[in-house]
């Protein structure tokens, strides 16, 4: 059995979660190690970040150097029907003109690599190349994990585990509590490409998303560095890969040629490099934490990425689950009660972002008549869109939606129970 006071915590994965709570937690005196199991860079999808990360940037000691790179700025979230017709865009700053209501497409293999370098030039260990193939306990509790491969495995001690592991849920398989969402069950494939059509000024960075002329799916559009543009559609499976054959790029190519909203931004645009398919399949672990462990961004839950909070969530959750375990720490408790203080806030904000997907999923809902019908509501949709849903306000706009669309039953922060 691995010492547990080996480390103070040991964090599986060095993505945007693991490198945010290794860096908070390093800040704090911990004794941290992040295990990553690629050497980055790496390529990776997420590319747009909210608005709402601005604090959690400045925690880090990130904003300096997100704003000396390359990354475009975002300033505005547009959508595009089934027709091809542009909405107004959602300008961030028409609602706040501070530096906080900007935020950065970003390439992830870049923005992933500032990320875990910064945690390590704020004190944390970081090893590369390092897979966790289990997590250890000693009865319920958490105590450590185990690296590389059969036979030749070496185990590791620490007070706290915190699984950052993104899609790959190591611990939520290992105890059985991964459940997928019931209805957000959707497929994707993407591509760059060099010279697409963007807008001018303000609205140059735009996330974009436009509509498939038959409303089966969406498309992104984020535009990224050196004239690069993220392009992707979303689907259910059974649309988007059932009786198309084995080469997912004629499909892309298929979906781009029928939605004219994405046809036209393409028109002169080059695809540089292959297509790559990926699932989204929505899913929630059923606890957030346990006696000595904490799941934090894509190892805790996934959401549709249609409003692009995957990093964002990330970002949260490590940000959040860093006070908490320093918390604990401190107080010498480390029971799942303690440990995941944070889950029903967090539960709760991801919610709000939830319930705006299936607004979105609603064929019969558009959010320019919305707009139009209730201008009133145009703010809090904003704060929707740039993250602003950690507050007991900006939920109050779905007592409006009602009356428009069909909201699922909500989850709120059930299944949140630490033990």
């Amino acid at each position: 059995m691995p010492n547990p006071d080996q480390y103070d915590m040991v964090i599986i994965g060095g993505g945007p979660a693991g490198a945010t709570v290794g860096t908070l937690l390093a800040d704090h005196g911990h004794r941290v190690l992040i295990l990553e199991a690629n050497r980055l860079p790496r390529h990776h999808i997420g590319e747009s970040l909210m608005p709402e990360s601005y604090s959690t940037f400045q925690r880090l000691g990130m904003l300096d150097k997100l704003g000396a790179a390359n990354f475009p700025r975002k300033e505005s979230v547009q959508f595009v029907s089934a027709s091809g017709k542009d909405s107004q865009p959602y300008f961030f700053t028409d609602r706040d003109p501070g530096a906080h209501s900007v935020t950065w497409q970003v390439p992830r293999d870049r923005f992933d690599q500032m990320m875990l370098d910064n945690a390590r030039q704020h004190g944390a260990e970081v090893r590369e190349g390092v897979r966790v193939s289990s997590v250890n306990f000693d009865g319920d509790r958490a105590v450590g994990v185990n690296i590389g491969a059969r036979g030749s495995t070496e185990a590791i001690g620490a007070k706290v585990v915190v699984d950052a592991s993104g899609m790959s849920t190591l611990l939520a398989r290992q105890l059985g509590i991964r459940q997928p969402h019931e209805t957000l069950k959707n497929g994707a494939i993407y591509a760059y490409y060099k010279n697409a059509k963007r807008d001018e000024g303000r609205n140059a960075g735009a996330t974009i998303i436009i509509q498939t002329a038959d409303r089966q799916g969406w498309f992104w559009f984020i535009p990224l560095p050196d004239g690069l543009t993220s392009i992707g559609v979303v689907a259910p499976p059974s649309y988007l890969f059932t009786g198309r054959g084995d080469d997912p790029l004629s499909t892309l190519e298929e979906e781009i040629g029928h939605c004219p909203g994405i046809e036209r931004r393409l028109a002169d645009a080059e695809r540089v490099g292959q297509a790559f398919v990926t699932s989204d399949f929505s899913y929630r672990a059923r606890r957030v934490a346990g006696d000595g462990w904490v799941l934090i961004g894509d190892a805790f839950a996934f959401l549709d990425p249609i409003y692009s909070s995957g990093v964002f969530l990330a970002l949260k959750s490590g940000e959040f689950a860093a006070d908490a375990i320093h918390d604990a720490l401190q107080a010498g408790d480390l029971s799942g009660d303690r440990l995941g203080s944070f889950g029903p806030r967090l539960a709760a904000g991801m919610q709000l972002i939830e319930q705006l997907v299936h607004v979105y999923y609603d064929r019969s809902f558009s959010f320019a008549k919305f707009n139009k019908a209730h201008p009133e509501c145009r703010d809090h949709i904003v704060r929707l869109l740039i993250g602003d849903v950690f507050n007991n306000d900006v939920g109050k706009v779905f007592d409006v939606l009602r009356d428009h669309v069909t909201q699922p039953a909500t989850t709120g922060s059930e299944g949140m129970a630490t033990a």
